[in-house]
């Protein structure tokens, strides 16, 4: 149970924010899940959070397997279920290879990460560990993925962790945790 209500239809809002809701469906293949259902108790938040998340999901200069393991990494990093749980297996389908998700899911990356992986992972763990990312770390994902792709890198890490953090605060959860805490 979320610990704020569930918006999970445009008849949970008033009437002005209905739009903000179908905006959010259209973006998100007709349907309102996840983060965005307990977003929605602030329409307006809800709407422009969701038209970042669509740039960093569906338009982003990332490659999918690059994203998804970013996306990952964030995840297990703020231990958020719901975030992995949607997520690992987008990893998977994007060609991330099962020894990393692994070495993700269990805290031993960069242990068991090719060295592009590891360029990724340690960037996003960097990040959210110190607020920072070290200027060696900073280097090797500039020289991997050039300016471009390390700003979109660097916002999808700042997206993932505002989502999971969101979720974990309002204890949204998966049918089945797959993280172990």
């Amino acid at each position: 149970m979320t610990r704020v209500p569930t918006i999970s239809s445009r008849d949970d809002l008033p009437s002005e924010a209905q739009p903000m809701f179908d905006e959010i469906a259209a973006s998100r293949n007709g349907r309102v899940t996840g983060p965005f259902g307990v977003l929605l108790n602030s329409p307006e938040v809800a709407r422009r959070i969701a038209h970042t998340g669509a740039y960093v999901r569906f338009e982003s200069t990332l490659s999918t397997e690059i994203l998804e393991l970013a996306t990952i990494a964030a995840a297990r990093e703020i231990d958020c279920q719901y975030e992995w749980s949607a997520h690992e297996g987008q990893a998977r389908d994007a060609g991330g290879r099962e020894e990393a998700i692994i070495a993700i899911r269990d805290k031993k990356a960069p242990e068991g990460l090719t060295q592009d992986e590891a360029v990724i992972v340690n960037y996003v763990l960097e990040l959210l560990r110190t607020n920072r990312v070290s200027e060696p770390t900073f280097k090797s994902a500039l020289d991997m993925l050039g300016v471009q792709q390390v700003t979109d890198l660097t916002v999808a890490v700042g997206y993932y962790g505002m989502i999971g953090m969101a979720l974990n605060a309002f204890e949204v959860m998966p049918e089945t945790p797959l993280l172990p805490l």
